[in-house]
């Protein structure tokens, strides 16, 4: 009975950090989950964001494997986003000292509006793939673009970059949903790890915190990812829809605190 008591707080985290997962790997915004359960959990604000990313680094990579192995991209197109995105959140974290939160929380609620009214305006969003209609080179920059910009975000703050990844791959790109949130689930690892080094580097994690509750997220984004790969546009778009409008309000609360 004790061991059972004692574990339980770690239960609950553990099943926060599934749901999370299973979010995250079809429209992003897990950490709209994660970080107010690890700070309920107890967790030190220091140890925050770098615990985090352990956590959510290792689910990605299921997600991430799942969806890139059913949408084929060529190899140096990836290769080329992998370094962008990896620059851009190394580059995000290292500024994480120099940026105002405040500044972040402003930015986010100039943009998540458009996002979310876009995304209930445009019923047929992202239901076709129509990047042919770019040339390779003009493909490739806006892709690179999304890549090192989103990516700093990430590093910076965090939550809401898979759906910022996927709306822009979308939007700007002209992949289908399936294929950006592919991209998105990728370069989403790819700037956590990069943040994640950082953090280690600076003594911002809580190891074994962060891999044990890793488990729980890999369990939640293989049952997300399965879910978006069979239901494919239908559930990738109310999701991010919903993610986006919970994300805004979820700023707006914190700002008017």
């Amino acid at each position: 009975m004790d061991l059972i008591h004692a574990a339980q707080p770690y239960l609950s985290l553990a099943l926060l950090v599934f749901l999370a997962g299973f979010v995250d790997s079809i429209a992003g915004g897990g950490g709209l989950i994660t970080l107010p359960a690890y700070l309920a959990h107890g967790l030190s604000p220091a140890l925050l964001l770098g615990t985090n990313k352990l956590s959510s680094s290792m689910g990605t990579a299921v997600s991430a494997a799942k969806f890139i192995k059913e949408t084929r991209f060529r190899a140096d197109f990836l290769a080329l986003l992998i370094v962008l995105a990896a620059g851009g959140s190394f580059l995000g974290a290292k500024a994480i000292s120099m940026v105002p939160p405040e500044a972040i929380r402003y930015l986010l609620i100039v943009l998540l509006p458009p996002v979310a009214i876009f995304l209930a305006a445009k019923k047929a969003f992202g239901l076709v793939d129509t990047s042919k209609a770019y040339t390779e080179g003009s493909l490739l920059r806006r892709s690179g673009a999304i890549s090192f910009c989103v990516s700093g975000y990430d590093g910076l703050l965090g939550p809401g970059t898979g759906t910022f990844l996927a709306v822009a791959f979308s939007r700007l790109c002209g992949f289908d949903l399936l294929r950006a949130t592919a991209l998105a689930r990728l370069l989403n690892l790819v700037s956590n790890l990069a943040a994640l080094l950082t953090f280690l580097c600076l003594g911002m994690v809580k190891v074994k915190l962060g891999f044990a509750m890793g488990l729980a997220g890999m369990a939640g984004n293989y049952a997300g990812s399965h879910l978006a790969l069979k239901k494919g546009t239908w559930i990738i778009r109310p999701m991010l829809f919903m993610v986006s409008a919970a994300l805004l309000l979820k700023v707006a609360w914190d700002m008017l605190r």
